[in-house]
This record gives structure tokens, sequence and C-alpha cells, in this order.
């Protein structure tokens, strides 16, 4: 999966505007529309653009509290164990094993501070969960919907 310099423009490209059309990406990196077709083409095909989706305001949706949650796991719980309980809960938005105390790390969509500790307390109550330790976003500082990348250039 190497990426040339034409590759990562048009990757930069597709992140800034995910609706814009082979025609339009081609004029950004110096390409016909058909040449940018078969390189994002095979760029999928391999698996560098692993697809296209649309990024929605969480609070327009009714998901006004966010938050994170070290969940502390008793024995050997298994991060597939930990996978298998969470993926029961839409509110959690990501999760991932993690260094350091506890276990693994979610990250929580509420509609408000009742809903997570309702989330909570249901996430608490998995047979492997010995307790969690949150906290609650109160401002996003920074927000990135993908990953950009690197230029090759320095």
């Amino acid at each position: 999966m190497a990426l040339d310099e034409v590759d990562r423009r048009i990757i930069s490209a597709l992140i800034a505007d995910g609706r814009a059309t082979y025609a339009q990406i081609g004029a950004v990196v110096g390409l016909s529309a058909p040449a940018v077709k078969r390189r994002v083409d095979r760029l999928r095909a391999e698996g560098s653009i692993t697809g296209f989706t649309a990024t929605v305001n969480p609070a327009a949706l009714g998901w006004t509290t966010e938050a994170y949650v070290e969940v502390f796991c008793r024995g050997r719980t298994s991060p597939g164990d930990i996978a298998a309980a969470i993926a029961k809960y839409p509110e959690v938005t990501g999760a991932a094993t993690i260094t350091g105390d506890a276990d693994a790390l979610l990250h929580i969509r509420a509609s408000d501070v009742r809903h997570f500790e309702h989330v909570v307390e249901r996430i608490g109550a998995e047979p492997f969960v010995v307790r969690t330790r949150s906290v609650i976003v109160l401002s996003r500082l920074v927000s990135r919907a993908d990953l950009a990348p690197p230029n090759s250039g320095g």
C-alpha cells in the first residue's frame, strides 16, 4: 500500500470534499477524470480508501453529551470478549484496548447526563467489568473526521 504523491493529493482532495467529482479532483492533482477514477478504484481495491461517508454533527441527532470511559476488567478478559459486549451499546462510538491500568477506553455519546449514567451502569454490570472511570467532555478542541496523508516532501 505505498502511496505516491498523486495518490496522497487525491486522498487529501477526497477528505476535503468526499462529493467532489473525478474531474474536480483531476483539476487539483493534474490528471484527467478517467485517470483519477482508475487511481481511486485502485486505492479502494488495495484498502487505502476504506469507504465514503457523511459526517454528521452528533448534536443534530440529539447526542449532546460526550464522554470517555475507562473499563477495568477482571482476570484475563480478551479483547474479543470486550468487543462483543460493548457492541451491544449504540452509545459506544469507539472502543480500544489501551496500555496502563485500564483494559479498554470507550468513547460514548448520549442524549444527556442521565442517559450517559444509564449507559455506564449497564456497561458496569457486564460480568467481566470490575469498575469504570469516566470523564465527560466539556468542549471539543480539535476534531478530525479522518487523517490527512502526510507530506512526503516535508
